[in-house]
């Protein structure tokens, strides 16, 4: 059982940095914020933008990393 949750755990963690990698920077410069806000601004689809899905899985990869972290604590 260890195993399996310690193989989900590393699985998570490395899905977990390569979404926060793709994630765009909050400090894109004038050019990004314009873009930037001529998409969310203008946009039909404001939660399917690629930086709100992102920031989902961001946020869901993260509570499930918490739990496997909670769950390998209690297990040793």
């Amino acid at each position: 059982m260890t195993i399996f949750i310690t193989i989900i755990h590393i699985i998570v963690a490395i899905s977990l940095i390569a979404i926060v990698l793709l994630q765009s920077g909050k400090s894109a410069g004038l050019s990004g914020s314009i873009a930037g806000g001529a998409e969310t601004f203008f946009g039909k689809n404001k939660g399917r933008t690629i930086d709100a899905i992102l920031s989902k899985w961001t946020s869901v990869a993260a509570v499930v990393f918490i739990v496997t972290s909670l769950l390998l604590a209690l297990l040793r």
